[in-house]
């Protein structure tokens, strides 16, 4: 027997991305990592994409600090609620710069108001 779509409504709810495997928001049309296309309902055919806004976003450089020597380096992502309490922490990448080498990163963050994800039905 075939059920019927469901609707979701909680906001801030999480699915994995099939294509990268990144947890993002059931909400997304398109996963922010991978930048592939997840949903093709009647909302996104028409146009419709959640409009996102961004909030804050920052870049850096690290340049090597001895040219005789390796540097290495660790990016690090925390994040806190309102009592300064860690609710996630991530690696999110690692390496060494050798010499003359140096690299550039950057961290943003989109925020956009949640929309209710029709997802498939299920089979039962």
């Amino acid at each position: 027997m075939i059920g019927t779509a469901r609707s979701i409504n909680q906001a801030g709810a999480t699915r994995t991305c099939p294509h990268c495997r990144a947890t993002i928001l059931e909400s997304a049309m398109v996963c922010p990592g991978c930048k592939h296309h997840l949903r093709f309902d009647k909302d996104a055919r028409a146009g419709a994409v959640a409009a996102t806004k961004m909030a804050w976003q920052i870049e850096g450089t690290l340049d090597a600090e001895r040219l005789d020597s390796a540097t290495e380096y660790s990016i690090l992502v925390v994040v806190r609620n309102e009592r300064n309490e860690e609710v996630a922490r991530q690696v999110i990448s690692v390496g060494a710069l050798q010499g003359a080498e140096r690299r550039t990163f950057s961290l943003s963050i989109e925020t956009s108001d949640p929309k209710p994800a029709v997802l498939p039905a299920r089979r039962r």
